[in-house]
């Protein structure tokens, strides 16, 4: 089956790639120029009604399958193509700490992060992502004992909660630590996560969009 990642080089479409190549699938990057709103153009817009990336075509035609949210694509990419290798299997124990692993970063880190770093004003009990450092803390007692978020095991919950983590922690709306800072290196030395960079960046460079 065929697959094509709506992408931009500089959105969460780029974590996608990365997921792509720790499966070592074939796909094809079908560029999405924000400068002249192909994101909201018809053709998009009946893939995603939002408007936005990344969205992921698997296969074609009435039997092609169409996810978006990031989150969302790689617990599919997983499921599909590597069960029980970067995703538990469905009656494995660790399949719920991956899961909640898997949302975390959109639903808690991202939301939590961004509070702290515009100070919104808000009552973290009235919120579902909490306080900044109760998601700190929920974070670590993930990484324990580590290496990664399931032990020994890399999964797709490292590489979707570690490119938000990374993210925050890169433009100071969060903190590393003993714990974090250990895991993120050890996620950006993946060699799926460097040919993801690579690739990344060779599009950058060509469509000369600003780094």
């Amino acid at each position: 089956m065929s697959i094509v990642l709506h992408h931009h080089p500089l959105s969460r479409a780029a974590t996608v790639v990365w997921m792509l190549e720790e499966l070592g699938l074939q796909y094809t990057l079908q560029h999405v120029d924000f400068a002249t709103g192909t994101h909201k153009s018809r053709a998009l817009l009946a893939l995603n009604p939002m408007g936005k990336i990344p969205i992921l075509v698997d296969g074609e035609g009435e039997h092609a399958v169409v996810v978006s949210e990031t989150a969302a694509i790689g617990i599919y990419l997983a499921d599909r193509y590597a069960p029980g290798r970067l995703a538990p299997a469905l009656d494995d124990p660790r399949r719920g700490p991956y899961l909640r692993a898997m949302l975390c970063g959109a639903i808690v880190v991202e939301p939590c992060a961004l509070a702290k770093a515009m100070k919104w004003e808000y009552r973290p009990s009235n919120a579902g992502f909490g306080s900044y450092d109760d998601m700190v803390c929920g974070l670590h007692a993930m990484l324990t004992p580590g290496p990664f978020l399931l032990g020994a095991q890399c999964s797709m919950a490292d590489i979707c909660l570690g490119a938000t983590v990374r993210y925050m922690v890169r433009f100071n709306m969060m903190a590393s630590d003993d714990l974090i800072g250990p895991w993120l290196a050890r996620l950006n030395e993946r060699p799926a996560n460097l040919r993801a960079e690579a690739r990344n960046a060779a599009i950058v460079a060509e469509k000369g969009l600003a780094g």
